[in-house]
């Protein structure tokens, strides 16, 4: 079963900003309880770096949302002292978003994962940035991320590894690699790792009225590949609806025979061919596409669905 974190309550959108800065509760607690609604299953809280009130800022969060939902908590920030502040305030075991193989960033939050028993993303990138291929983000993660995990004694099923989403608009030679980094995760260690992406990363700067097409179809083939965890949007019910489709292998229309198509493919290594689709089906030909362009066979532009 996928694990959907809420990504909406983060610092980038102006109403979350501005309800950080007065301290506004019922803003943000009007925007958890709508994504635990829509099935949210834990809520990103991204208060930023905050290097001034992160520990102020964090713990009113904390509270404010645990006010009003049990719902786990997803602790989003850089600023380690605000993220231990969080810890000891969460009712439930909670997620630190996040650490990476940058030295002084693993060993200033990795730590806390393992004193306070919490979930932690480990993002596959270090100081020069994210590695361009999948056996150099899996090779990261062997060298630096699982073996600092096990010196400290945090359990494989609290470590959940990223491989670093970025968007198709520019940088689709990516998507496969990333789908390629979350299947090599899962054969590292045995009990494996967990994994996890921020999905809506793959259609930044894309035109809103498309996003919601790449990201859904994305995550169909990353959860085919071994996807434990999204930070997504769980207010898209259309996203919310191929997922239901797929995990209940619901093939009763057209489009749901094609999306479990899609899954067991990318679960075999495999590619959508063709004859998988019955291109007079208006949704089952976006689909299609759009799995090109997430294979990197053809070339991304804002109008590729009308091509």
């Amino acid at each position: 079963m996928l694990t959907i974190i809420g990504e909406n309550i983060h610092i980038i959108s102006p109403r979350v900003k501005a309800a950080f800065e007065t301290m506004d509760a019922p803003v943000i607690q009007e925007m958890a309880l709508k994504q635990v609604k829509h099935g949210a299953h834990m809520l990103d809280l991204n208060i930023g770096p905050q290097r001034k009130r992160g520990v102020e800022v964090m713990e009113w969060i904390v509270d404010t949302v645990q006010a009003v939902t049990d719902t786990p908590l997803s602790l989003d920030t850089t600023n380690a002292a605000a993220l231990e502040a969080g810890l000891k305030k969460v009712k439930r075991q909670a997620m630190i978003n996040s650490t990476s193989a940058d030295p002084e960033r693993l060993e200033s939050i990795m730590p806390l994962a393992a004193n306070y028993n919490a979930g932690v993303i480990a993002l596959t990138m270090g100081k020069t940035g994210i590695p361009t291929t999948a056996d150099a983000r899996v090779q990261m993660a062997i060298e630096v991320l699982i073996p600092k995990a096990m010196e400290l004694g945090i359990p494989m099923s609290n470590v959940y590894l990223d491989p670093l989403v970025l968007t198709v608009n520019g940088t689709q030679e990516h998507a496969p690699e990333t789908l390629n980094a979350v299947r090599f995760f899962k054969q590292l260690t045995d009990p494996p790792p967990m994994t996890v992406v921020g999905l809506s990363n793959v259609s930044n700067s894309i035109p809103n009225e498309g996003r919601s097409l790449i990201n859904r179809t994305y995550l169909v083939m990353l959860m085919a590949a071994g996807l434990d965890a999204a930070i997504a949007d769980p207010l898209d019910e259309k996203q919310n609806e191929f997922v239901r489709m797929v995990q209940e292998r619901d093939m009763s229309s057209g489009l749901g025979n094609l999306l479990v198509t899609l899954y067991d493919k990318t679960a075999a290594m495999e590619e959508l061919e063709p004859s998988d689709v019955d291109m007079k089906e208006p949704e089952q030909v976006e689909v299609w596409k759009t799995a090109q362009i997430l294979y990197n066979k053809v070339i991304y532009a804002h109008s590729y669905l009308r091509m």
